[in-house]
């Protein structure tokens, strides 16, 4: 079973992009243990430590779904896909979903990052209102926030599913994979 070419770079494009986003997992891991050693819980009521912080300790989570497990099990399915002798998913199709994917997948983790820390550093500057640390998020642009989170989001989802719409598609139908 030879690999077409055009996998051949989706298949890199995923690897290095997970390589990538395990080291930032990896470093998102330590930012919120450190970051959150830097609120000092003693001045503030219960809960406003965890409610400073919680933001970053999903990120490290977040970085291994969205930028590990699925590209890799984008390729598990790929692969499995050449193995029961399926059809060869389009270049075209690899090429935007994998796109879309990964740049949408960058985009929220980075605004995952930024939110996270605008609640830290809020909270280390003494504001523990969260409703007010919530409208400045995005300098109170409501718009703009909606847009960002709107834009990764949709470019995420959208090119996950053309990605498993182009491997469902490809796969044998029933009949001919019953010997």
């Amino acid at each position: 079973m030879t690999l077409p070419p055009h996998y051949r770079k989706i298949y890199l494009g995923f690897i290095k992009f997970a390589c990538w986003m395990v080291f930032f997992g990896l470093i998102a891991g330590i930012l919120f243990q450190e970051s959150s050693k830097k609120v000092p819980f003693e001045k503030f009521p219960p809960g406003i430590h965890w409610e400073s912080i919680v933001y970053l300790a999903l990120l490290h989570g977040h970085i291994f779904l969205i930028g590990v497990l699925i590209p890799i099990a984008v390729l598990a399915m790929l692969q499995f896909g050449l193995i029961l002798e399926g059809k060869i998913v389009s270049e075209r199709v690899l090429k935007w979903g994998g796109c879309l994917y990964k740049w949408g997948a960058l985009l929220t983790v980075l605004l995952m990052l930024y939110k996270g820390y605008h609640f830290v550093i809020s909270v280390r500057m003494g504001q523990t209102d969260f409703a007010a640390i919530e409208h400045n998020y995005f300098g109170g642009i409501l718009p703009l926030r909606a847009a960002a989170y709107g834009i990764s989001h949709t470019a995420m989802a959208v090119g996950l599913i053309v990605l498993v719409i182009g491997i469902l598609r490809s796969l044998p139908k029933a009949a001919q994979t019953q010997n």
